[in-house]
């Protein structure tokens, strides 16, 4: 049967033995939970090389990335599934709050990073400052991408 083999067209199947849907496309979970905090580093690095400190858009910008790397240092448990060992807190609600407000913060920050830079005498911090909004629109995508998997996830066990 087909939609044995697609949870998201068959939401009650079980999933109980992993909390993440079988998905042809469960790489590229794995792949942008990891991409996430690597380049949320990488924008905080290219921020924190300039004086970031001088306009409020990269300031925000600034406390997303270190907020949002932080706490995924902290998410690792879900990452290394020893979430099975902690039964009593719902991890497919928390994974889904977490990423879905890191989206929507990230997305914020982003925009606002975008309409920020401008050009200037120092080339420095307007290549930074540039490079550092690009991946913060890809950090974003990555935990938007997390947040489709967390939902379909979370649909699929309130669904059981």
């Amino acid at each position: 049967n087909p939609a044995d083999q697609r949870p998201w067209e068959n939401p009650k199947k079980s999933l109980q033995e992993n909390s993440l849907p079988h998905f042809p496309t469960n790489q590229s979970f794995f792949i942008c939970r990891i991409l996430s905090p690597v380049l949320g580093l990488l924008v905080w690095m290219l921020i924190t090389g300039t004086d970031y400190f001088l306009y409020p858009a990269f300031g925000w910008i600034m406390f997303v990335a270190v907020f949002y790397w932080i706490l995924t240092l902290f998410f690792i448990i879900y990452m290394t599934m020893t979430y099975m060992r902690i039964p009593q807190v719902p991890w497919t609600t928390v994974g889904l709050n977490f990423n879905g407000s890191a989206l929507l913060l990230y997305l914020i920050a982003a925009i606002s990073k975008a309409c920020a830079v401008t050009k200037e005498p120092d080339y420095h911090n307007y290549n930074s400052w540039a490079t550092s909004s690009f991946f913060a629109f890809v950090v974003a995508s990555c935990y938007g991408v997390n947040t489709c998997f967390s939902f379909v996830s979370w649909r699929s066990q309130t669904l059981q």
